[in-house]
């Protein structure tokens, strides 16, 4: 039955399929000290859960085993540069930078589909009476601890998933069901000795190997703050515009990495490096738009003006000024004051 539902994945286009039991997490206790030390940031949810993250019964009362689903992003497009300070020669047009997994249609719409159809799949094979319950990222359950116990990967040192098969470009779906399947192996943790990740990420957001300040991290700067992006943190964060890939990049497990075919027909190359000051001039119209179907949308508008503004003023020339001083009349606060921030920085670089 193990090897149906494998194969049923794979004609669904996932890329790895591995099966665990629904017994509670091992980072239950890491979990519960994240929380303690606050290191969450704004992200209140992952508290307000935290009892059903660390026990699957509270999210699906008899689930007996979870099947993990795993499809690689890893795309065509070459990595895109990040800038920390402004080296684009003067009069250039400067650009941003978007993260892999967000060069793609919104994934948690991608994997919908598929993963439905493989939960109908796994009812089908039981008795009546049979429930299954699908997320992709959504639910209160500690993925990544659940791939690793079912073999999909491992949890590396930035906290991230690796696998042996797709490196760090990984995204994950989970079925949790009432039925009982024979598992697979855990996989190891295969770091080693190797510290690329901590050395490479701008704003010594991983704190120790296998510790992640989510408040440091570029990601949930751009992504899920909602205020105001602390001000020693803004000139590490380069021309980033919407999350960080500097710690998976690094990975050494990624020259296994696979091109893998569902994300592949979702891949939106127009998003990997946008030109800075055409977003800066964008409407909410334009917004909703051109990002529709995106994980940008995530971010809102004025998020992402927000995070234009943080990049324009670090690698941003004197001819960004003019855009610049225009958001800055903005009856948006939070936009104002970065674009503010921004023509600081630029006029100090050009005097």
């Amino acid at each position: 039955m193990r090897e149906a539902i494998r194969q049923r994945a794979r004609e669904l286009g996932f890329d790895v399929c591995g099966i665990t039991t629904a017994s509670p997490p091992q980072s239950a206790q890491k979990l519960h000290q994240w929380l303690a030390r606050e290191q969450h940031g704004e992200m209140s949810y992952l508290a307000r859960n935290a009892h059903k993250r660390t026990d699957p019964q509270q999210v699906l009362p008899g689930a007996k085993s979870v099947v993990v689903v795993g499809v690689s992003y890893h795309g065509e497009t070459p990595e895109p540069r990040s800038e920390t300070t402004a080296v684009q020669p003067r009069k250039t047009v400067a650009s941003g930078v978007v993260a892999r997994y967000a060069r793609h249609s919104d994934y948690h719409d991608v994997l919908r589909e598929p993963l439905k159809e493989l939960t109908l799949f796994l009812n089908q094979l039981g008795p009546e009476g049979t429930r299954s319950l699908w997320y992709v990222d959504t639910g209160p359950i500690l993925e990544r601890d659940l791939a690793q116990r079912a073999g999909i990967g491992f949890v590396g040192k930035h906290t991230n998933l690796i696998s042996r098969k797709l490196g760090n470009w990984i995204l994950l779906g989970e079925i949790l069901t009432t039925l009982e399947f024979e598992v697979d192996q855990p996989e190891q943790n295969r770091c080693g000795s190797c510290t690329r990740c901590i050395t490479a990420c701008p704003t010594a957001a991983i704190t120790a190997p296998f510790q992640l300040d989510a408040r440091r991290c570029i990601s949930y700067l751009t992504i899920e703050l909602k205020a105001a992006i602390p001000v020693d943190l803004r000139p590490p964060i380069g021309n980033r515009i919407f999350g960080c890939d500097d710690c998976l990049a690094v990975c050494p497990w990624n020259r296994f990495a696979k091109h893998g075919a569902l994300m592949k027909a979702h891949e939106r190359v127009d998003l990997a490096t946008p030109e800075l000051l055409q977003l800066l001039a964008i409407d909410d119209a334009e917004f909703k738009r051109r990002f529709a179907g995106t994980p940008l949308l995530r971010a809102k508008r004025r998020g992402l003006l927000r995070n234009v503004c943080v990049a324009l003023g670090n690698v941003g020339d004197e001819s960004a000024l003019p855009a610049l001083r225009a958001v800055a009349g903005n009856s948006e606060p939070l936009i104002a004051e970065h674009a503010n921030w921004a023509c600081d920085q630029i006029r100090k670089r050009v005097q």
